[in-house]
């Protein structure tokens, strides 16, 4: 049953990645024949300043991402899983992001945050007036911060249904035995979401090494190099510097970081080994 499913894997995934693996050892300008070069491309992308600069701020956005979008999402999850109705009435405004389009986002937050439309010069707010995206101190934060604006919804959604599967009897004993709330969200809440803070994690981690099109219109990878990471310099090298053959060593390499880091959180994690929390009750 499952063949069908491995040969469109195999079309789809297996075969166009053995393609660029191959175009990775080629000099290709996207048009002609490609020319063995051998190692040339991988030498030169990884000697490139701006490529190890795009891997540094891969895994800058990765380890922001997390740390921003993880604790947000769970306490809110755990929240809006309370059976209250305002509760549900928030849920449902809280959950828009998921329904706007990336590029749709990234263009409200460029004219939001534009120093002379924006925000700041309407409202004449000191605090918001400054060239957010234009000063390269500020504009790695934003974009995480948009990213995360974006993408929290969903993993909120993963929390609130994690924490809706916990049985009620044990905050009914763990209230009749004198525990506060903070200590029935310690010791109960958290260790019974752990699978889906795993989950949740492995997604934000592995997502950040895809961020494109939100970046892409949000600054073009600027100003300067400071949002160029690595989806980013793997398109302008092969899209805008018609080098083929060194985009795809580019991407080889990201979907190789994308392998490791994954197998790395199943492995350390004990995602592998998870079993029913829930056995005997």
């Amino acid at each position: 049953m499952a063949l069908p499913a491995l040969l469109l894997f195999a079309l789809f995934a297996l075969v166009p990645m053995g393609i660029v693996v191959y175009l990775s050892f080629t000099r290709w300008d996207g048009l002609g024949t490609p020319d063995w070069t051998g190692l040339e491309n991988w030498r030169t992308a990884l000697s490139s300043d701006v490529t190890r600069h795009a891997v540094w701020l891969s895994l800058k956005m990765m380890l922001f991402a997390w740390v921003v979008q993880t604790p947000i999402s769970l306490l809110l999850g755990v929240f809006l899983a309370g059976k209250q109705r305002y509760r549900a009435l928030l849920g449902v405004f809280f959950f828009i992001p998921l329904l706007i389009s990336t590029a749709a986002i990234a263009i409200i937050f460029k004219n939001l945050l534009d120093p002379n439309f924006g925000l700041g010069a309407t409202l004449d707010l000191p605090l918001l007036d400054k060239n957010w995206l234009g000063d390269p101190q500020l504009a790695f934060y934003v974009v995480v911060f948009v990213i995360s604006w974006q993408f929290m919804p969903f993993h909120t959604l993963l929390y609130q249904a994690g924490a809706r599967q916990i049985p009620g009897s044990l905050y009914e004993a763990a209230a009749l035995d004198g525990a506060s709330r903070l200590q029935q969200f310690w010791h109960i809440t958290l260790p019974q979401l752990r699978y889906t803070i795993v989950t949740s994690s492995t997604l934000v981690v592995v997502g950040s090494l895809t961020y494109f099109d939100l970046i892409f219109v949000l600054t073009a990878g600027g100003p300067g190099y400071s949002t160029r990471i690595l989806p980013l310099d793997m398109y302008i090298t092969g899209f805008q510097s018609n080098q083929m053959g060194l985009a795809s060593a580019i991407s080889v390499v990201l979907v190789a970081a994308g392998l490791i880091i994954s197998l790395a959180l199943v492995r350390f994690s004990g995602f592998s080994r998870m079993r029913s929390q829930q056995a005997g009750m």
